[in-house]
C-alpha cells in the first residue's frame, strides 16, 4: 500500500506564489502515480490549511477564491499525542476523522519553508521527507554562506562582500567605500535569503547613490545582503543534481535575457516563464559549451551539492564568462521551482519518475538516518538529590 504524501507548499515567503506553482505540479504527478495526497496550504500569515480542493491550481487562480477566509480549511488540527513518525492532522469535534500523512513533499520556495525551517519540524516528528536536510537548506538558502563554503572548497566563485542590517545602520558609508574599493564593477546587490531575482540590483559604476538605494531595496526584503562582481559578457548556466550519496547532473541549460539580470518577470511570467520551462526561446538546452566545459560544470555542481550535505535534488546555478572561457558556481537552490522538471526531462527523466525517484530518496535518507544511534544513557538525573541544582 502506497504511503500518504502530505504536499505543503505557501508559507510567508516572497516566493509564495511560485511555490504554488510547484506544489500544485507535485500533488498533480503524485495523483497520477496513485498516492493518496494531503495538500497543506500555508498562506502568507503563518495559517495551516487542509483540504482536497487545495490541491487544484483553479482555486488559487481565482482572484476572488481566497481560501484562507474559508473555514471549512480549518477544520482540522495538528493531533500531537499521534504524530509520531508520521503527522496527524484531526477534525475538530467529537470522534473527528483523523489524517495521517506517513512522508512529507515540501514544496516552498524561499524563507519558512525551503530554509530547513520546517525540515527541522519534520525531523522532530521522526517524518521521512523529500529534499535536503535542516543544515544542507539553511546553508544553501544563504548565498553568502554558499559562497564562503564554496570558496573555502577552492570552488571558484566570483569575489563578494556581505553584510547585515546593524552593519548598514552603523557605518553605510564605510561598507560603501569597501564595496568600491574592493570590488570590480559592476556588482550585484542581494538579499541573501531569497530567489527568484526577487531583491536583486544591478549597479554599473561606482555610483554610491546608486549603490545605496539597490542595497536598500534589498534590505526591504532581507536583514542581510551580499553584494558581489559581476561577469559582463556572461552566460547563465544552470545545472540541476539529484541524489544521496549517488549523484545524477542533468544537461545544462543555457537561460537567455536581454536585461541587467534574469528576473522575476522572465523567470515566471514572459511568455510562460524561463524557470517553468514555459518560456522556449528563452532557454538553451543543452547549453551552448564544449564537451569539456560542460563535463567539468557537472562535476562542480556535484561538488558543491556534497560540500553543502544536500540530499535529494538542488539546482546549482553558474555563471560563464564568454571572454575569459572560465566559470563560476554562483548559487545553490536547495528546492528548485517545478522541480526543475523540464531540464530533467530534457535529460530523458519524465516528471512522473523523477517525482517517484525523490520519494524514494527521501525513504531512504530516512532509514540511513534511523540506522544512528541519537540517544545516550547517563546517570546525571540520578545523581540529583533531593531534585536541587547546585551546591
Amino acid at each position: 500500500m502506497k504511503k500518504t504524501i502530505g504536499v505543503f507548499f505557501g508559507s510567508g515567503s516572497p516566493e509564495h506564489d511560485v511555490s504554488i506553482i510547484t506544489g500544485q505540479l507535485v500533488i498533480a504527478t503524485l495523483k497520477q502515480l496513485g498516492y493518496p495526497v494531503v495538500p497543506v496550504y500555508i498562506t502568507k500569515t503563518g495559517k495551516w490549511l487542509l483540504g482536497e480542493d487545495l490541491g487544484a491550481l483553479k482555486l488559487f487562480a481565482d482572484p476572488n477564491a481566497k481560501p484562507e477566509e474559508n473555514k471549512k480549511y480549518w477544520e482540522y488540527i495538528l493531533d500531537m499525542e499521534e504524530s509520531v513518525g508520521k503527522m496527524v492532522f484531526r477534525k475538530k469535534g467529537f470522534m473527528g476523522k483523523a489524517v495521517a500523512i506517513n512522508l512529507a513533499f515540501p514544496a516552498f520556495h524561499g524563507s519558512f519553508g525551503e530554509d530547513g525551517t520546517i525540515q527541522g519540524l519534520f525531523e522532530m516528528f521522526g517524518l521521512p521527507y523529500v529534499g535536503c536536510g535542516v543544515p544542507a537548506s539553511a546553508m544553501a538558502m544563504d548565498k553568502a554562506l554558499t559562497k564562503i563554503m564554496m570558496r573555502d572548497a577552492d570552488i571558484s566563485t566570483t569575489k563578494f562582500l556581505w553584510f547585515g542590517r546593524a552593519d548598514w545602520e552603523a557605518g553605510r558609508q564605510t561598507l560603501i567605500e569597501r564595496i568600491k574599493n574592493e570590488l570590480a564593477w559592476p556588482v550585484f546587490v542581494k538579499p541573501v535569503h531569497l530567489g527568484s531575482s526577487i531583491g536583486i540590483g544591478k549597479v554599473k559604476d561606482k555610483d554610491a547613490q546608486d549603490l545605496e538605494f539597490k542595497i536598500e531595496v534589498a534590505l526591504h526584503y532581507d536583514n542581510k545582503i551580499l553584494v558581489e562582481e559581476g561577469v559582463e559578457d556572461v552566460l547563465d548556466v544552470t545545472c540541476c543534481v539529484m541524489g544521496n550519496e549517488e549523484l545524477t547532473a542533468s544537461v545544462l541549460q543555457e537561460s537567455v535575457f536581454n536585461k541587467d539580470l534574469l528576473d522575476f518577470e522572465d523567470k515566471y511570467l514572459n511568455d510562460g516563464g524561463v524557470q517553468t520551462g514555459g518560456n522556449l526561446s528563452g532557454m538553451v538546452i543543452p547549453a551552448r559549451l564544449d564537451a569539456k566545459t560542460t563535463a567539468a560544470i557537472q562535476a562542480t555542481a556535484k561538488q558543491v551539492y556534497r560540500i553543502l550535505g544536500c540530499a535529494g535534488i538542488s539546482r546549482v546555478d553558474f555563471l560563464y564568462d564568454k571572454q575569459s572561457q572560465k566559470f563560476y558556481a554562483n548559487e545553490v537552490n536547495p528546492m528548485p521551482g517545478t522541480l526543475y522538471n523540464h531540464l530533467w526531462k530534457a535529460s530523458g527523466l519524465e516528471t512522473e519518475s523523477l517525482v517517484e525517484k525523490l520519494i524514494q530518496l527521501a525513504e531512504q535518507k530516512f532509514e540511513q538516518k534511523r540506522a544512528v544511534t541519537y540517544t545516550f544513557e547517563s546517570s546525571i538525573l540520578s545523581q540529583l538529590k533531593g531534585g536541587k541544582l547546585g551546591g
